[in-house]
């Protein structure tokens, strides 16, 4: 059980890393590629385009030939594309080596949760994922240190070096510790009854893959829009800001961590409805706060509902399914990677402000979830020490 867990890490690990890692380089890069920062800034929505585009196909895949090959091929396209971004003479070619890697990292990213939904029953799935999300809560915090500390020395080029160096090593471990995982040798009887229940289009499927589309698009709306509300609203300096997005990425990580606990004493939907009613309190407090402790704490308790609610919502959106978890996977991700940048690209558009933009995503997100989790319910849905036969077990 241990390798199927330290491979799904490692495979998930690629994603945020590729996101988080060169942005610290950003001004040599287009200061090299003779390109503006303006410019290169799509470089993130590129990636998350290829992270889309190979969602489309990842998981369908994935459920035909095995978990293992996806991961491989996945890793090494993730390592290809990174020597390709180091190599970039323009920004076009730099864009493409993006693109690419983001393809790369969507299939590891869907193979991840396929291979967690094989392995573990629901109410082990639930915390682990709840861990998995307080280690990648560490990411977007080591990674600008780590690249900050490389450019010390090293040119920009040697951030995507060390992500061809992830690749690899992602690509050995698929190779030599992870062990094909797909229930692909089940009888035709079983298959066939798969077909009719795991549908992807059963009330409660469309109701999680909503309920974490929305809750991803409200943190990387946060995210996105955190360097205007903290250095430019608040006033903060770029050493400031740094601390804030650790302290709340440190809130992140403690409230992850503490979530498998709380699992065994509350049902998972109890968890889920506070998770939505800290983005509602957040909301309010971000449109009523005065002082900037004030914000700081709201800006708190979105990363803290984030934290408590989406590990245990995907391991339910997995649940129905066995011979189908890596299409579901595919659907969860292309719905969070799309729903979250058509947002905040219509927000763009339409001249929304940094703070209006955050705020109404948090109202809207709440809203729409608890009214989600009070009409669709699940009924593998109580505290471990109740037993209530796991649905999710075929």
């Amino acid at each position: 059980m241990a390798r199927f867990l330290f491979c799904s890490f490692a495979l998930v690990l690629l994603y945020p890393s590729g996101i988080d890692m060169y942005l610290v380089g950003l001004p040599r890069i287009a200061a090299d590629l003779s390109a503006s920062e303006a410019q290169l800034h799509i470089a993130f929505s590129v990636y998350l385009a290829g992270m889309a585009t190979a969602m489309l196909i990842a998981g369908r895949i994935a459920d035909k030939a095995g978990r293992q090959p996806v991961a491989i091929c996945g890793a090494i396209v993730f390592a290809l594309a990174s020597a390709l971004c180091a190599n970039a003479i323009t920004s076009d070619m730099f864009l493409a080596g993006r693109f690419i890697q983001g393809i790369g990292a969507g299939g590891c990213y869907v193979v991840a949760f396929a291979i967690m939904r094989d392995t573990l029953d629901n109410r082990r799935r639930a915390k682990v994922l709840s861990l998995l999300n307080g280690i990648t809560c560490i990411v977007p915090v080591l990674a600008p240190v780590l690249g900050n500390l490389i450019m010390m020395k090293f040119p920009w080029q040697s951030l995507f070096w060390v992500m061809v160096a992830m690749g690899i090593m992602v690509c050995l471990l698929s190779t030599l510790v992870l062990k094909e995982t797909h229930p692909g040798t089940r009888a035709a009887p079983a298959a066939a009854s798969s077909s009719t229940t795991e549908s992807l289009t059963s009330r409660f499927f469309i109701s999680r893959v909503a309920i974490t589309t929305l809750s991803v698009t409200a943190i990387l709306t946060y995210v996105n829009i955190s360097p205007v509300l903290l250095m430019e609203v608040l006033h903060f300096d770029r050493g400031e800001y740094s601390t804030i997005m650790a302290l709340t990425a440190l809130v992140s990580m403690l409230v992850a961590f503490s979530t498998p606990f709380a699992l065994s004493l509350f049902r998972q939907r109890t968890l889920m409805l506070t998770a939505q009613g800290l983005f509602f309190v957040a909301a309010v407090i971000l449109a009523s706060a005065s002082s900037a402790a004030g914000m700081l704490f709201g800006l708190t308790l979105i990363c803290a509902g984030f934290s408590l609610g989406f590990g245990v919502t995907m391991s339910q959106a997995l649940g129905p399914f066995s011979l189908r978890a890596g299409v579901a996977s595919s659907v969860l991700g292309i719905a969070q990677v799309c729903g979250s940048s058509l947002y905040i690209w219509l927000a763009a558009i339409f001249g929304v402000g940094a703070s209006n933009m955050l705020i109404g995503i948090l109202i809207s997100c709440s809203m729409v979830c608890i009214l989600l989790l009070i009409f669709v319910s699940a009924r593998a849905d109580a505290p471990d020490n109740e037993k209530i036969p796991d649905q999710s077990r075929s």
